[in-house]
Parts: structure tokens; sequence; C-alpha cells
């Protein structure tokens, strides 16, 4: 009588299984990269308080949502592909908790009409520190983490970005007066950040980066291909003719196309983001 074994876990159930991990990446980069993005309008245009405060309350509310989530996030798995350091679990925390606080003290500067750009990199600051923190975590190491820390700074900025900047064009459909200024620069950083990403994924898959890498291109082949492919395709390369497209709409003053475009932007970059940390929570790889 034949007895049937334990099956290896597909690739989809490797990524389920930590999906707390991916969870806590697109609230992080959510949180953060829409905060940037209010300070830097705030200082560099003339962007509306309202605008700013919005996005700064939502900047707040999806950072507390990550705070919470921090608290869960296992100190152990069994076969994970990264090894977990819980050493930087409390510094992480600490900082996370340290963003919301100081972002909400944003908001309140936002609503007085003050710039306070102090508070304003105090808050950023901590923002820094939680990534950094997170890889130091989920690195393995000092040395791997410092190509983590850039995949979750460039996905932060990216996924923050296009949010920030989707309520931005919405803001111009009701108030069709504003100045085309903000939109242009912040869809403008939008795009080299997207073609940065383009140009990492290329390093990443040429160096098999990640602890679970293998040799130069074995990513675009085997049981991973499919995820990393659509990371490619649908995260990378259709958002960054989407990202060019939303620009020019912008220079050209038609709103109502750039926001448009800017919201299908917020699917494919966020989507684009879960692949990227599901590819490496669950499966060690940089992509």
């Amino acid at each position: 009588m034949l007895q049937r074994g334990y099956t290896r876990a597909v690739p989809a159930t490797q990524i389920a299984q930590n999906l707390a991990f991916i969870n806590w990446t697109v609230l992080t980069a959510l949180a953060f990269g829409s905060f940037g993005a209010v300070v830097l309008a705030r200082l560099r245009t003339d962007a509306t308080r309202g605008f700013l405060s919005f996005t700064a309350v939502c900047a707040v509310a999806i950072g507390i949502l990550a705070f919470l989530s921090d608290q869960s996030l296992p100190s152990a798995i069994a076969d994970a592909p990264f090894r977990i350091d819980p050493a930087f679990d409390q510094p992480r925390r600490v900082a996370l908790g340290l963003f919301c606080l100081l972002a909400a003290a944003y908001v309140i500067a936002l609503v007085k009409r003050r710039r306070a750009p102090l508070l304003a990199a105090a808050a950023l600051a901590s923002a820094a520190t939680t990534l950094a923190s997170g890889a130091l975590a989920w690195g393995g190491s000092t040395l791997f983490a410092i190509p983590l820390l850039l995949q979750l700074a460039v996905l932060t900025i990216a996924t923050g970005g296009v949010f920030a900047a989707m309520i931005l064009g919405h803001w111009y459909l009701v108030t069709p007066k504003l100045p085309e200024a903000p939109l242009i620069l912040i869809s403008r950083i939008l795009l080299a950040v997207v073609a940065l990403q383009v140009v990492l994924f290329a390093v990443w898959v040429a160096t098999g980066a990640g602890p679970g890498g293998g040799g130069p291109f074995a990513v675009l082949v085997g049981q991973w291909a499919m995820f990393v492919w659509l990371r490619l395709i649908v995260g990378l390369i259709f958002p960054l003719i989407v990202s060019w497209a939303a620009v020019q709409t912008a220079r050209s003053r038609s709103m109502e196309s750039a926001t448009g475009l800017l919201y299908i932007n917020v699917g494919t970059i966020a989507a684009g983001t879960i692949l990227a940390a599901g590819l490496y929570f669950g499966a060690g790889l940089l992509v």
C-alpha cells in the first residue's frame, strides 16, 4: 500500500505564510512615503493646506495600523528563507510609534499654518530608523541588510508617493485653479523612483541578490519565475509608462487625465510592492 508523503510548499503557499511581513511592508510604505510627499510639497510648492493636512492624517492613520501590525510579527518562522533577528524588534517598534506621534504633531502644525521643518525632519528620521531596523532584523547580516534597506526605501517612496499624488490629483478636480507645480513635482519624483526600481531589478536579478538568490538571472526561470515576471511587467514596466504619461498630462493641465492615470498607478505600484515583499519574505529574493 502506497503512502502519501508531504509535498513541498508551493510558491503561493510560502508567500501566504509570510503575509504579516508583506502587510507591514505595504503599510509602512504608504505611511512613510505619503508623509514624505507632504513634507516635500509643504516646503517646495504652494500645495493647499487642505491637501497637506488630509494626506498627513492618512499617513498617521496608516502608520498606526502599521504599528499595530508590527506587534503581531513573528519572531521566528520555521523554514523561512531569511533569518529573523529579534534584537531589532523593540527599536523598530519604538521608532514606528515615535513616527506616529511626530507625524500627528506635524498635522497640528499644518493646521496652524506652521512650516515646522525640524518636526518634519524628526518624523522622517523616525521613519528611516524603522526601515533600517527592519532591514537589520530581516536581512540576515549587516551586508545583506544594506540592499534590503535600499529596497524598502524605494518601495516606500514609490508606494507612498503615488498614493499622495493620487490624492493631490483628486484635489485638482474640486479646486481647478490650483497651480500645477505640486503635481508635476511629485509625478516627476514618482517617475524617477520607478525608473530606479527598474535599474535595481536588473542589478538584483543579474547578481542573484538576497539570502535565497541563486546564480545570475536564475530567478527568471524556475518555480518563482511567474512572480518575478509579474513584478517586472505589472509592478515596474507598466507603472513606468503610466508615470511618464501622468507627468505629460499634468504639464498640459489635463488634470482629469493625470488623476485617472495616477489611480491606475496606485493599483499597479501597490501590486508590485506586494510582489516584491512576497518574493523576499517568501523566497529570499530581491527583485
